[in-house]
């Protein structure tokens, strides 16, 4: 009995079978059922068809010439574009080796000819049922996936929010500082970027090592909130006495932060800023401070942070001294090289030098 098409449920399928009588029974059914029929006499042409528009389930005899079904259905499950679609196996062929085949093939479903319409029809709602239940479940999937994935970027946003708040509130005890956090970030993601090409840095630097960076940066000088306001905000030059409890504000920023790990152990993002907090002041030759640290035991963040930091510092204007302008700048890094800074960094720098003056200009006090 002919049934009335239902838009919501009539599906697409692709029949394939040599021989026009199967093919045109086969289609009578089908489009009796309210479904699309699309027959075709080859597995090529099916395979082509179904690139171009994917049906929602294949009819699929066995022994063809050119191609049999067998290698028509290894070819569908082949094609990550095609290999969801059901494929039901409709064969003369009746041994159990051939119906194993067909399934490790990929087979959904085998129907032996000759055929009862009925069987076949039920055959194809079945499996038509369970295809769209899939497709609903993948859809479901995908928008829950994409829930979990706007909440975690709305807590890890707030999270970095909230840490460049709390570096700010240390920044802001030095009113010389202006926006000096945000462009500190920007030339940290700028060299970050920069290295990635240099085949020295391919496997340790990645997209998500850039974006801990960005963000873990401005906790290079948050060890500061602990130091005297009389050192801090002292108009002039520091005593050496004054200079040694200045220093301190790496190794105070650095114990700071490992309170915090000791709660979140594996968190990259505070392992970076534990060590740019302790290691922006270590210089390639040694001579730096707290550690004493040399050359690539430097850690490669803190390395990148004491290039930018260095650039942007040396850019203000203190009571005791001038701002250096850009081209000066350059050119106390470049001199730098090998024995305060990264040679490769400072390299990397030499390349960007022009968009850090951009940034310094756009991003003005």
């Amino acid at each position: 009995m002919k049934q009335t098409p239902d838009a919501a449920n009539q599906a697409n399928i692709i029949i394939v079978d040599d021989t026009a009588a199967n093919l045109e029974v086969l289609a009578g059914m089908l489009k009796d059922s309210g479904h699309r029929a699309r027959p075709l006499p080859s597995g090529k042409l099916a395979l082509q068809a179904a690139e171009n528009s994917p049906p929602d389930l294949i009819l699929l005899d066995i022994m063809m010439p050119e191609m049999d079904g067998f290698e028509v259905c290894r070819q569908l499950k082949a094609n990550p574009k095609l290999r969801e679609i059901p494929v039901i196996f409709i064969s003369a062929l009746s041994e159990t080796m051939d119906k194993v085949k067909a399934f490790g093939a990929g087979a959904v479903d085998y129907v032996t000819k000759p055929f009862q319409f009925e069987e076949v029809r039920v055959r194809v709602e079945t499996h038509l049922k369970l295809r769209r239940m899939q497709v609903a479940l993948e859809a479901q999937n995908r928008h829950l996936e994409d829930l979990v994935r706007e909440q975690v970027r709305e807590i890890s946003d707030s999270q970095m929010i909230t840490i460049f708040a709390l570096a700010k509130l240390a920044e802001s005890r030095d009113s010389d500082t202006g926006k000096h956090l945000e462009r500190i970030q920007i030339y940290c993601r700028l060299l970050a970027t920069k290295l990635k090409e240099d085949p020295h840095y391919s496997e340790s630097i990645t997209q998500t090592y850039v974006d801990n960076l960005f963000h873990a940066s401005p906790l290079h000088d948050i060890g500061k909130v602990a130091i005297p306001d009389s050192i801090l905000l002292k108009p002039g030059r520091l005593s050496p006495e004054e200079f040694e409890i200045m220093k301190t504000h790496s190794t105070l920023g650095a114990r700071t932060l490992e309170a915090v790990r000791a709660k979140y152990p594996r968190n990259a993002f505070i392992n970076m800023g534990i060590a740019i907090a302790r290691s922006h002041h270590e210089k390639w030759d040694g001579s730096g401070y707290p550690n004493g640290l040399a050359g690539e035991d430097i850690p490669l963040a803190a390395r990148i942070v004491a290039v930018a930091d260095y650039y942007d510092a040396v850019r203000f204007k203190r009571c005791y001294k001038a701002a250096a302008t850009h081209e000066e700048a350059c050119e106390i890094l470049l001199a730098g090289s090998g024995a305060h800074f990264s040679p490769r960094i400072v390299e990397a720098f030499r390349e960007l030098a022009r968009e850090f003056r951009e940034v310094r200009e756009k991003i003005a006090d």
